[in-house]
């Protein structure tokens, strides 16, 4: 660890400490950031002085880059819970505080205790959760984009082309953005955990000060919180999984391979767009865009039936809304094609 770097990480920490205290100012989180912003202070002047004690200058009054001062304006204006993701790649800690649940009992928190159930871990459902939106994106992108170019063109090679090149552009776009979003997801999460672990090195009774300042903010008493953070953190093999969890909020298990990500994004966008393409390569001619319209209409249901699993609605009322605004969608782009078709003509 550069002395330097982590010293104006620390102080950086500490500042955007104080301004989510400000911004929770009045309830029990407050208090929370207030207290980690002086553990940080104070891990800051450990690095302070390693720079001394080698001979180097120490560092300047802390003065906060353009970066986190907008950071802090965001802070000021929705709070930390809404910016909670940019926060923990700040170094701020404590952002599992916001949806979880204080730890139980008196024996230590398992991994994995005290999160909260993001929209991508659902008892095993994410991946299907998924693929059905998936499906739905290319469903609808290119059924409006092919009902588009039908509106403006009656040839049913110009609208073949043009979803197949539809289908080909979503998938792509969506591998890639599913890629980086993974890779990234996973880099943040490596960069880190590897602080905590020369952390845990460095200081690891700050460390289990701040975790037991957490718990504390959870509803844990003091000292309680104190015995148990200190247990942790005596622990090495187990103590970096749940300062990963407890103080950054980070969910090991949710992280997933990125080029599995993007393969299963493609293949579940080409699905989807595949269908009212379908039409137009099995039996092209005057009967193609109806059968387009009619295979959409059904697939657009069956989606929203199937998306009822994970909202709780009615199958029938879900299935009905996606037809609806699968509808509406795939209407307009048919006017704007036909208008600008009557135009161009």
């Amino acid at each position: 660890m550069n002395p330097l770097e982590s010293w104006h990480e620390e102080q950086q920490a500490a500042y955007l400490y104080r301004i989510c205290a400000d911004a929770e100012a009045g309830t029990p989180r407050a208090e929370l950031f207030r207290g980690l912003a002086g553990e940080a202070e104070a891990q800051a002047a450990i690095w302070r002085a390693q720079l001394t004690a080698k001979g180097h200058p120490a560092p300047p009054p802390y003065v906060p880059d353009v970066r986190t001062r907008i950071v802090a304006a965001l802070v000021r204006a929705v709070g930390p819970r809404r910016l909670k993701t940019i926060l923990a790649a700040m170094k701020v800690r404590g952002m599992a505080i916001y949806g979880a649940a204080p730890p139980s009992g008196h024996a230590p928190p398992t991994a994995g205790a005290g999160t909260e159930h993001r929209h991508r871990q659902l008892g095993g459902g994410g991946n299907l959760r998924a693929a059905v939106f998936g499906i739905n994106d290319g469903l609808v992108s290119n059924a409006s984009l092919i009902l588009g170019v039908a509106g403006a063109s009656p040839d049913p090679q110009v609208v073949l082309l043009t979803g197949v090149a539809g289908m080909c552009a979503g998938a792509f776009a969506m591998a890639a953005g599913e890629y980086v979003s993974v890779r990234s997801q996973r880099e943040l999460f490596e960069y880190q955990i590897g602080l905590e672990r020369d952390e845990l090195q460095q200081y690891p009774e700050a460390e289990a000060q701040e975790l037991a300042l957490i718990y504390a903010a959870k509803g844990l008493p003091v000292a309680e919180a104190t015995r148990l953070a200190q247990q942790i953190v005596a622990d090495p093999e187990h103590a970096l999984d749940t300062l990963a969890r407890e103080e950054l909020g980070l969910n090991p298990d949710e992280l997933g391979s990125p080029w599995g990500a993007a393969i299963a994004s493609f293949l579940s966008f080409a699905a989807g767009a595949l269908l009212p393409l379908a039409p137009f390569v099995v039996a092209p001619g005057p009967r193609a865009l109806p059968l387009a319209i009619g295979i959409t209409a059904v697939a657009l249901f069956g989606v929203g039936a199937l998306l009822s699993l994970f909202t709780g609605r009615n199958a029938v009322y879900s299935g009905a809304r996606m037809l609806f605004l699968g509808a509406i969608a795939g209407a307009i782009t048919f006017a704007v094609g036909r208008l600008a078709g009557v135009a161009v003509g």
